[in-house]
């Protein structure tokens, strides 16, 4: 496809602060993304209901070809997180 690259300022709201992530609303109700903290550049703490705002583009697909390293660990991380879901209910 190779589209000529197009820079998209993006904002949201932050809706979660966690240790090591922070989820943040798009405005427009366009979704909602959860990133690493780390990769927030702030002069403050974060904190639930602060705007943020990063430039983005559109997303390519490289190729048509499924990639089996990826698409296994995708399978055993669903794989942990049902099991974890199961003993939870058995739990209660």
């Amino acid at each position: 496809m190779k589209y000529g690259d197009k820079i998209i300022r993006m904002e949201g709201v932050i809706v979660e602060v966690h240790d090591g992530s922070v989820a943040i609303d798009f405005k427009g109700r366009l979704g909602h993304l959860r990133i690493p903290k780390r990769m927030i550049i702030s002069d403050y703490d974060l904190e639930i209901g602060q705007e943020v705002a990063w430039n983005m583009s559109f997303i390519e697909q490289e190729s048509a070809e499924v990639k089996d390293r990826y698409l296994e660990t995708i399978n055993h991380s669903r794989e942990l997180q049902h099991e974890m879901q199961s003993k939870t209910n058995q739990e209660d």
